[in-house]
């Protein structure tokens, strides 16, 4: 698979695009993340 880029305004486009897939991705992965880590905290037993 492969990409021809014919100008720099092309190539910007794709890579800005690609951040932003990245970006969201991110967003919505760092608070399951979170919940994930902070979950386990309630469920400790306490002699």
């Amino acid at each position: 698979m492969e990409t021809d880029f014919n100008t720099l305004q092309e190539f910007l486009t794709h890579t800005k695009g690609i951040a932003y897939l990245l970006i969201g991705v991110a967003l919505v992965a760092l608070p399951l993340f979170w919940r994930f880590i902070t979950g386990r905290d309630g469920k400790k037993q306490t002699f």
